[in-house]
C-alpha cells in the first residue's frame, strides 16, 4: 500500500500512518458441525491472541458456521468459502476431495491421529431420576420408551447413533443380522422426532419436552446437563459404544485464493497443543493425551468403543450399506411405517 505523507506533519502522525499502512486483518471461516458452538467459542479467543503475539500488526478473526456436518459439507460444495472444516465424520470431509477437489487425497496424513485432534462417543440424556431405567442400547427398544436423536441422513451425530446401536445389537445377538434388524426396527418405531441436526434434537428434548431420552455426543449431553442443572438431567454412557472421530482439515483451494494458508494450518495445529486439549476436555471431548485423560477420568466413563472401519468396513461402504437410498435405514423405516 502506497502512503503519501504531507510535509510538516508531526513525526508521531507520520509513524501512525506508516503503522496503519502495514497493519492487516485476517479472517478465517471454520465450517463445523451442529453442536460445536460452545467448544469453538472457547477455543478461538486464545488462538486469536496467540496469533496476535506472533504476528504483530495482523489482527485475526475466526468466524464460525454451524449445521449438521453433511449439510455443511454440501454448503461448501455449493460455494461456501470456508478456510477450515472441523467435522464429526470422515465421509463429510472426504467428499470435499471426491466431489469438490478442494483438498488432496492424503488429507488425513497431514495432522496427527488421522487429522482427528479429539474424539467422542454417544451418550443418553435422561430425565431426572431416570424414570424409564435406561442404561443400555437394548433398553431403547422397549415399547414404553420415546427417543430423540437427529436424522442419520443429514447428521453425523445421527449416523454415529445408528452405528453404535447397530454395533451393540450385533454384539448382544452374536452377529445375528435378523435379530439386529428387528431391534433397529423397534428403535426406529420409538423415535418421537428426528431433527436434521444435533442441536435441533436438543431443542426438541429440552425446550419442547419431547422424549424420554436424547441420544447425542457425550460432549453435548454433558453440556446440557450443566446448563440446565435445575432440571436434574442425568447422563448415561452405555457399556458398548462407537468411536466418533472428529476430523479436521484446511481447504487448500480456498486458503490459496484467500491467502489464509498460514493462519488456517496454524489454527488446526493449535488444536493439538496442551492448552487447546485442556479446553477440549473441559467440554467433555476425549483426547489422545493419557495424562489429561487420567487427570479427568471421572468425566469419561469406561466404555467399549467399536471402531467404524473394523465393525462395518470403510466409510464409503458404511454410507452405501446403511444410509444411501435403499440402504438399511430406508428399508427399516419403510417397514416401520407400513
Amino acid at each position: 500500500m502506497a502512503v503519501t505523507v504531507r510535509q510538516n506533519l508531526p513525526l508521531a502522525a507520520v509513524i501512525f500512518m506508516l503503522q496503519a499502512s502495514l497493519a492487516q486483518a485476517t479472517t478465517l471461516l471454520n465450517s463445523s458441525y451442529d453442536v460445536s458452538r460452545e467448544l469453538f467459542a472457547a477455543l478461538n479467543p486464545p488462538f486469536e491472541a496467540q496469533w496476535a503475539r506472533l504476528h504483530p500488526g495482523d489482527t485475526l478473526t475466526i468466524k464460525q458456521s454451524h449445521a449438521g456436518s453433511s449439510k455443511q459439507a454440501m454448503a461448501i460444495l455449493q460455494g461456501l468459502k470456508a478456510d477450515v472444516v472441523t467435522y464429526n465424520q470422515v465421509s463429510d470431509v472426504q467428499i470435499l476431495h471426491d466431489r469438490g477437489h478442494l483438498i488432496p487425497a492424503d488429507w488425513q496424513q497431514r495432522l496427527p491421529n488421522h487429522s482427528s485432534p479429539f474424539y467422542s462417543t454417544m451418550a443418553f440424556l435422561v430425565r431426572k431420576g431416570n424414570p424409564k431405567r435406561i442404561h443400555q442400547w437394548q433398553d431403547l427398544a422397549r415399547p414404553d420408551v420415546k427417543i430423540i436423536f437427529p436424522n442419520p441422513k443429514t447428521s453425523g451425530n445421527g449416523r454415529y447413533t445408528w452405528l453404535a446401536a447397530w454395533g451393540a445389537a450385533q454384539q448382544a445377538n452374536g452377529g445375528d443380522k435378523l435379530k439386529t434388524e428387528r431391534f433397529m426396527g423397534q428403535l426406529l418405531k420409538n423415535v418421537e422426532v428426528s431433527d436434521t441436526g444435533g442441536r435441533g434434537a436438543t431443542t426438541s428434548f429440552v425446550e419442547r419436552g419431547l422424549g424420554d431420552v436424547l441420544i447425542s455426543f457425550e460432549s453435548e449431553v454433558n453440556t446440557i446437563r450443566q446448563r440446565y442443572a435445575q432440571a436434574g438431567y442425568e447422563v448415561v454412557v452405555p457399556s458398548v459404544n462407537i468411536l466418533a472421530e472428529f476430523p479436521v482439515t484446511w481447504l487448500d483451494k480456498n486458503v490459496k485464493t484467500r491467502n489464509t494458508a498460514a493462519a488456517a494450518s496454524a489454527y488446526l495445529e493449535y488444536l493439538y497443543t496442551p492448552q487447546a486439549q485442556k479446553i477440549i476436555t473441559d467440554y467433555y471431548y476425549r483426547v489422545q493425551n493419557p495424562t489429561l485423560m487420567a487427570q479427568y477420568k471421572e468425566r469419561f466413563p469406561q466404555t467399549r468403543l467399536l471402531r467404524v472401519e473394523q465393525q462395518f468396513g470403510s466409510w464409503p461402504q458404511v454410507m452405501k450399506t446403511h444410509f444411501a437410498s435403499g440402504g438399511e435405514l430406508d428399508k427399516l423405516q419403510g417397514a416401520v411405517h407400513q
